[in-house]
C-alpha cells in the first residue's frame, strides 16, 4: 500500500512540474444520486443518498480524483448511514460527446447506526475500483449516464464487498 501511494504521489508531483503548455487544465464537478447495495452478512442491504466528486485532469487523460458519497437506510427501524471518502487516479478516453472513465479510489468509510436513543459507528478503509460513461451535451454541463463501482469496506475485521451506482450532473470547467 505505501509503495501505491509514493506512486501516485510521484505521478501528481511529477505533473505539477511540467509546463503549463503540457497541461489539459481541466476539472469536473459531479453531484448526484447514489444507490449502495451494502454486504450485511448473512444478507444485504440497499442504501440510497448522494454521491459527489471532484476530477482534476493534470494530463489529457489521466485525473486525480476525489470522491464523497452518503448513503442512507433505516433496516428494522435503525437509523443507518454510510459514508466514503475516496482518493486516486482516473483515466479518461475524452472524445466530443461521450467520455468514458476507469478509477481505483482508495480512502475510508463511515458507518453509523442509531436507535433508541443509542447511537454507534465505525470508520474502516475502503476502495472503489469502477468507472462510468459521461455524455457532454453542452460544452460546460454534462450528464453522468452510471457510474458503477466494486466498493469493498473492512467493518468488524472482514472484507464486506459491496456494489455502488451513481448518476448525476457533470459541471466542466
Amino acid at each position: 500500500m505505501r509503495k501505491l501511494v509514493s506512486f501516485f504521489g510521484f505521478l501528481v508531483v511529477a505533473s505539477l512540474a511540467l509546463p503549463l503548455p503540457a497541461h489539459a487544465q481541466k476539472a469536473e464537478l459531479f453531484g448526484g444520486y447514489s444507490y449502495v447495495r451494502l454486504d450485511t452478512s448473512p444478507g444485504s442491504q440497499n442504501f440510497n443518498g448522494w454521491n459527489a466528486s471532484l476530477d482534476v485532469n493534470t494530463f489529457k487523460i489521466l485525473g486525480f480524483k476525489a470522491d464523497f458519497s452518503g448513503t442512507y437506510a433505516s433496516p428494522f427501524g435503525v437509523s443507518t448511514h454510510l459514508y466514503t471518502f475516496l482518493f486516486g487516479p482516473q483515466l479518461n478516453l475524452p472524445t466530443p460527446f461521450v467520455s468514458p472513465f476507469v478509477h481505483a479510489l482508495f480512502g475510508g468509510a463511515r458507518l453509523g447506526a442509531s436507535a433508541g436513543g443509542v447511537t454507534t459507528s465505525s470508520t474502516s478503509f475502503a476502495s472503489a475500483i469502477g468507472g462510468g460513461i459521461d455524455v457532454h451535451p453542452l460544452p460546460l454541463v454534462g450528464l453522468r449516464l452510471i457510474q458503477a463501482d466494486y466498493l469493498t469496506t473492512h467493518f468488524g475485521g472482514t472484507r464486506q464487498n459491496n456494489i455502488r451506482i451513481s448518476a448525476g450532473l457533470v459541471l466542466r470547467f
